[in-house]
């Protein structure tokens, strides 16, 4: 050959040659530099509700997919057992008792659009980094962090001020006064105690009106006007909020606009997966970051007909099979564009399925496997274990399965990592990188501590020793099942974390996951000679922890929580704020 030719393919071969060398273990190809992130994120899902979880009653065949496709996380941990915080911890990276998104109060999640609480603005998300690498973001669904602060329309803690270029979805969360037909679930039993105390009131009025007129109770008319003002003003200070809960909090945004109010469930199914093909379509051609955020599997379970009565697990497991048919449509989407070799997609929960949701006969909560505990449980297994599922293929071997403690605030420096961006150094950031774990470059998870609160307040602490493999929990503080026996507070409806409701430890209880994963047998010290050892350790570790605390606002204080009307969101003049820009289109 001649020598320019085979200096030509010296230069094509070198590179290839170079490239193979440097590519990890059991991959095919070397890594994509800025591929497309889908991140599929369910709402309430048990792990036990998967079938690649070990489920066998409801079926999940594009997700099971997924982990045959990719890599399966097992020991997959939500910083928080409640919607709110977990997600803030999600898009942080952080505990959310970093950013104020963690209540030392029963308040544990945003209870209101017009509420002045959220994710605050200083607060740096994955979105808002890959969007200044040049990334086009978008989140799809449920977003629960929040929306104003001082005024209707500042939209200080709406995506699209947290990175987010697009934004289709509820800026609250799905709840069952969402649905007409439904009974009400918001602050249920907070309702019944306003509505008892205002017929107390009220027949208290009457009684002294008919008591003057028959002259049974002699009381000065101004006396009895007073009283009956103070009545209608008791009853409107909370029937304008909670007399409109569906008007208030089941709205739909695109971007700033509300396009439902209040919301027209028969539709949201499809409007969600609609919107999400066509983010895909829209941005096929530049690197993307779609955040698909469901309200499948939350009460109360908005299901098309095409599902109702098809799974084996009632309205529930109908809900879940609807929500895997869609993760199958939006990855017909990835292919059908061809994106599918330079897409990382994940999918899991934001925690634990909710054991104490019920009406009468019918359970409406996940199932969390042979886990302790469920949602709102800070501590037990039920209540942070999560599904947790990669895939990229090419890249992440398929069919791997990983036992190591990962967390859902490791997506913020993966995904900030691989789209070539940095990872704020101004604050602490408590996720970790995981290609190196998911790819096989590492065989062991860079978390030696992960902490489990229970709104602001410390139940447990997992301790990865890394030497033995061994994973040690102590449990500072547990709730107190209720009734006496029962896996849950079914009689409270969601555990408490602090008070009467829960028990403290001294010493803690202690279990050794990898031999102990139900948490059924607590150790001591007659029964484990590294008792003493593995506490004061872990002891030590809080303190450690403890010291990288600082001081921040409570976004989830009473006064942040409460409906304040000037804040509330409204399509119209307010208070009549009525639209469906869905139906005019």
């Amino acid at each position: 050959a001649s020598f320019p030719l085979l200096c030509f393919r010296s230069a094509l071969v070198t590179p290839l040659i170079f490239g193979l060398l440097l590519q990890a273990p059991g991959t095919q190809h070397s890594t994509v530099t800025q591929p497309n992130f889908v991140l599929l994120l369910a709402d309430d899902l048990g792990i036990g509700d998967v079938g690649c979880y070990g489920n066998d009653t409801i079926r999940t065949p594009n997700i099971d997919g997924l982990a045959e496709e990719g890599v399966r996380l097992t020991q997959h941990i939500a910083a928080a057992p409640l919607c709110t915080p977990s997600r803030a911890a999600f898009l942080t990276g952080r505990y959310p008792l970093r950013s104020g998104m963690d209540a030392i109060n029963d308040y544990r999640v945003i209870f209101w659009n017009a509420g002045s609480g959220g994710l605050p603005p200083n607060e740096t998300t994955f979105a808002k980094i890959l969007q200044n690498q040049g990334y086009t973001t978008g989140l799809i669904g449920k977003w629960h962090q929040g929306v104003n602060c001082e005024s209707r329309n500042d939209h200080c803690h709406h995506p699209l001020k947290h990175g987010f270029d697009y934004f289709y979805g509820m800026p609250f969360t799905l709840i069952s006064d969402c649905e007409p037909t439904e009974t009400p679930e918001m602050d249920r039993a907070f309702r019944r105690k306003l509505w008892l105390s205002t017929q107390v009131i009220g027949l208290i009025t009457l009684t002294a009106v008919l008591g003057r007129l028959t002259g049974l109770i002699s009381v000065h008319w101004k006396t009895l006007t007073c009283l009956a003002g103070f009545s209608l003003l008791f009853f409107i200070s909370w029937f304008s909020s909670y007399g409109f809960v569906r008007h208030w909090n089941c709205i739909m945004m695109r971007n700033h606009e509300i396009t439902e109010q209040p919301m027209v469930t028969d539709r949201t199914t499809s409007l969600i997966l609609r919107e999400s093909i066509s983010f895909i379509e829209r941005n096929k051609h530049k690197p993307f970051l779609l955040f698909l955020s469901f309200l499948h599997s939350h009460t109360p379970l908005l299901t098309t007909e095409k599902f109702l009565g098809k799974s084996r697990h009632g309205l529930y497991g109908d809900n879940v099979e609807e929500m895997d048919w869609m993760v199958g449509q939006v990855l017909d989407a990835i292919d059908k564009e061809g994106l599918k070799d330079t897409t990382l997609v994940y999918f899991a929960s934001d925690h634990g399925g909710w054991l104490e949701r019920q009406e009468g006969e019918r359970q409406l909560g996940g199932w969390n496997g042979i886990y302790r505990g469920g949602k709102a449980m800070g501590g037990w297994e039920g209540g942070i274990r999560v599904p947790g599922i990669f895939r990229w293929p090419g890249v992440l071997p398929a069919g791997k399965v990983i036992d190591e403690p990962t967390s859902l605030m490791d997506i913020y420096p993966t995904v900030v990592h691989l789209a070539g961006g940095t990872v704020p150094q101004d604050r602490v950031v408590d996720g970790r990188d995981l290609l190196p774990l998911l790819r096989g470059a590492a065989a062991r998870s860079e978390h030696e501590f992960l902490f489990h609160y229970c709104g602001a307040h410390l139940h447990a602490v997992r301790w990865h020793h890394k030497d033995t493999g061994a994973v040690w929990k102590a449990h500072y503080v547990t709730p107190i099942f209720s009734p006496p026996g029962a896996g849950a507070c079914y009689d409270r409806g969601f555990c408490p974390c602090f008070g009467e409701g829960v028990t403290h430890h001294e010493p803690p209880l202690l279990f050794e996951l990898s031999q102990d994963p139900s948490e059924a047998k607590p150790l001591s010290a007659d029964t484990e000679p590294l008792f003493d050892t593995v506490i004061r350790r872990i002891g030590r570790a809080i303190e450690e922890h403890r010291r990288t605390l600082t001081p921040v606002p409570e976004q989830l204080s009473v006064s942040n929580v409460v409906w304040k009307p000037w804040l509330q969101p409204c399509c119209g003049t307010f208070p009549f704020c009525w639209c469906d820009k869905e139906d005019d289109n």
